[in-house]
């Protein structure tokens, strides 16, 4: 009689894993599959094509930082749609290369307060475009210049 108490406990712990794992299986996931989308390759080879990205307006650029760090944000790129390398240039300076912070974000380590800002922007189609002083002199951090030039 002793070894079915310790039994009876065991089993019944296994018989409901059993129908939790079950129900579980039928239910909605938190995850979606993922999936990829060839373009061209007509003889299923697989080639990967590119689309051109059609943005309506300008490239936008939104300058975030404090005095001896500006953070910009480059958005509305279009055509390849993402940024290969960008330079700034204050009205006082030469053209300086900016590194990447975070995705589209664009770090300066330069004082260039009260300067008007010009940027060199390189697409990863190596298409380049120059944004003659697009950041007027009085302008402060927090605010977004947007351009009539695009790719």
């Amino acid at each position: 009689m002793a070894k079915n108490v310790v039994l009876e406990p065991v089993i019944a712990l296994c018989i409901f894993r059993l129908l939790v794992s079950t129900v579980n299986a039928f239910a909605p996931s938190a995850w979606s599959k993922a999936h990829a989308t060839f373009y061209g390759g007509s003889d299923a080879s697989g080639t990967m094509g590119t689309i051109p990205c059609k943005k309506s307006g300008g490239v936008r650029f939104t300058i975030n930082g404090r005095d001896y760090f500006e953070l910009v944000l480059i958005s509305n790129v279009g055509g390849a749609g993402s940024i290969q390398s960008v330079s700034i240039k204050g009205s006082q300076t030469n053209w300086m290369t900016m590194s990447r912070n975070w995705g589209a974000n664009w770090q300066s380590s330069s004082y260039l307060n009260g300067q008007s800002l010009s940027f060199m922007v390189t697409a990863t189609d190596g298409e380049s475009r120059i944004f003659q002083d697009i950041v007027p002199s009085n302008w402060a951090f927090g605010q977004t210049f947007s351009s009539l030039v695009q790719f």
